[in-house]
């Protein structure tokens, strides 16, 4: 790996596409251009859980934000470079959707919490949904 790869990349449960922009041992520093999965909602010390002291909302990495990845997922993306707002959209629809389809106590939190980080979105971005 090296500098001005593109690379995928896994953060805190989201997955992305970026350009790998610093090399340290053990970390790349990746800038974001891509949403590839949204990150899950909730504590995740306690995946699945709804009664824990802080059901976090987690919003994606923003466009162009830069975060240090663990080398080890990181890989090199082959393909075209979709456009970030586009993935976003794509990415919390599909969330969305899983969720829905469990209906579960975890989901329903799950969901009410990718409600407030879609507005945030929307704010942030000035984005539309379908």
């Amino acid at each position: 790996m090296q500098i001005g790869n593109i690379v995928t990349a896994f953060y805190k449960t989201g997955k992305y596409i970026g350009e790998i922009t610093a090399i340290r041992e053990g970390f790349y520093t990746v800038k974001i251009l891509a949403v590839l999965r949204h990150p899950a909602q909730g504590d995740l010390h306690n995946p699945k859980e709804v009664n824990v002291p802080f059901f976090h909302e987690r919003k994606a990495l923003a466009f162009r934000e830069q975060a240090n990845i663990p080398e080890k997922t990181v890989h090199l993306y082959k393909g075209d470079l979709p456009d970030y707002f586009d993935t976003l959209k794509d990415a919390l629809q599909r969330l969305k959707e899983r969720l829905e389809q469990e209906n579960t106590p975890f989901s329903q939190k799950s969901l009410e919490a990718l409600h407030g980080v879609q507005r945030e979105y929307e704010l942030m971005y000035n984005l539309k949904w379908e």
